[in-house]
């Protein structure tokens, strides 16, 4: 299928075709046809799948298409709420290119900036506001917007909003448009909170899922790092010694831990920058624009601030830490392998973080496969974790590392990494850590809960620091 059998206006794909859009995703296939005919919709599609030009697209059409007289004030006939900053800005530039050859304008208002330029777009009229929840309310506080001329909303990224308290304040917003309009709801995931508020929201919509909220993309490879505690951020720094890790996103738990990371990272001469909540709009679109041109190879974020992120030759992902949210994985993985490339996503899993593992393993379907060679083994795994063939589970070496692994890093990844403690997730990571210390020196008999190996207990490891690396770089090899 083309766009052109999509019955699109010539204005719009001669954009398309400007812009070289050549065939349209599934989504948009799917998703135009409904929205043209002015049904609401619910859109459920993995991240990279074209979800802003399956809303954009007929948005414009429809709005070009209703006469404006001269002389008169533009209204806002359309709103586009998002959660975060940057995924309001991409949006504003993929709608102004979509709809460069029709009347049609658009502005973003979000936080983090001052408003005096938000405020004189706001003046001239815009057809379509697309706007973050926060700087929205203040907005409509001050009497600047007006929403009583809204015909369609669009609600992206959905399920995010929810994550971050955003509901009332959609609700506050939701109270100020007709009631009658056409809503248009995508998300990445689909919890039940979610379709809680879709019954809420839409009138017999169209449902558009392409692929079930529990897939991960297949052209993506995943592993995982089972690995002691505080041993994270070594690991990460051998990983990235590897040139065919062209470009990371890692991702953090905290704004704190994202900060920590890219200092570290720094330090070892890997050029990293740091993008979350804390950071202002003109530093995170530094950092954005120095990733994306390749002046920056590692960018380090928050759930939050990667949303908006669009790369489409990321060469891998890397969560830090494991979400806890096991829908936020499928996330997070799917910001690499977009537009048909291949993509490498890599996860770290201390011993807290196991639980996290197992929602994660059993939302997606299938195990990740586990990579065992590497520094900094987790050591005495609990039955559950990675549960392997008695043999395998038997079989360990004198350095704790399993005799044998039934998962390896292809060619050209490392298999190891020394670790260090870059990165404790929370403050309850660290009380565990310290609470497994102290265990450790208290008389044989008391009742406690040590996850080293016995071996281990006797004696720690007295192998000089500079062999931990020469051991797994024969294996990779």
């Amino acid at each position: 299928m083309t766009f052109n059998e999509l019955n699109l206006i010539p204005p719009i794909l001669k954009a398309l075709a400007k812009e070289n859009y050549t065939s349209p995703t599934p989504i948009q296939e799917q998703s135009i046809p409904a929205v043209l005919a002015g049904k609401d919709l619910l859109g459920c599609a993995q991240t990279g799948t074209g979800k802003t030009a399956a809303f954009s697209l007929p948005i414009i059409q429809l709005l070009s298409q209703q006469s404006h007289k001269p002389g008169t004030m533009r209204r806002i006939r359309s709103l586009i709420l998002t959660p975060t900053r940057e995924l309001a800005l991409q949006i504003a530039d993929n709608i102004q290119a979509y709809s460069q050859f029709t009347t049609m304008r658009c502005t973003a208002i979000v936080g983090g900036v001052s408003q005096k330029s938000q405020e004189r777009a706001l003046s001239q009229g815009p057809d379509i506001l697309i706007a973050t929840p926060g700087r929205l309310i203040d907005l409509i506080n001050q009497k600047r917007v007006d929403l009583q001329f809204v015909q369609i909303l669009v609600l992206d990224e959905a399920d995010r909003m929810l994550d971050m308290g955003f509901i009332n304040d959609v609700k506050k917003i939701i109270a100020k448009m007709p009631a009658k309009k056409q809503t248009l709801f995508f998300s990445a995931t689909m919890p039940p909170e979610i379709n809680k508020l879709v019954k809420t929201l839409l009138v017999d919509p169209v449902k558009v899922e392409i692929t079930p909220v529990s897939s991960t993309v297949d052209r993506i490879e995943q592993y995982i790092y089972l690995m002691e505690d505080g041993n994270k951020q070594n690991q990460l720094n051998k990983l990235l010694q590897d040139p065919s890790i062209v470009s990371a996103l890692v991702f953090t738990r905290t704004k704190r831990g994202a900060d920590r990371v890219t200092r570290d990272l720094t330090k070892v001469n890997v050029s990293a920058q740091a993008i979350h909540g804390n950071k202002s709009q003109n530093d995170r679109q530094n950092a954005l624009r120095n990733f994306k041109s390749g002046a920056t190879r590692v960018l380090v974020a928050t759930d939050i601030a990667a949303r908006g992120i669009d790369i489409d030759e990321l060469s891998h992902v890397i969560n830090f830490n494991l979400p806890n949210i096991p829908e936020t994985y499928v996330h997070r993985i799917g910001r690499t392998g977009r537009a048909g490339l291949s993509g490498t996503a890599i996860s770290f899993c201390e011993t807290e973080e196991l639980p996290f593992l197992k929602d994660i393993e059993k939302l997606i379907g299938k195990s990740i496969p586990e990579i065992k060679d590497h520094a900094y083994p987790m050591k005495n795994k609990p039955q559950a974790a990675k549960s392997q063939p008695s043999k395998q589970a038997a079989g360990r070496s004198g350095s704790g590392r399993p005799a044998a692994a039934a998962s390896k890093p292809s060619a050209g990844r490392p298999s190891s990494a020394k670790p260090t403690a870059g990165g404790r997730p929370s403050a309850a990571t660290g009380a565990r850590s310290a609470g497994t210390a102290s265990a450790s020196a208290r008389p044989s008999g008391a009742k406690q809960t040590d996850f080293r190996p016995a071996a281990a207990k006797a004696n720690p490891s007295s192998k000089p620091k500079k062999q931990w690396f020469s051991q797994d770089r024969k294996v990779s090899k």
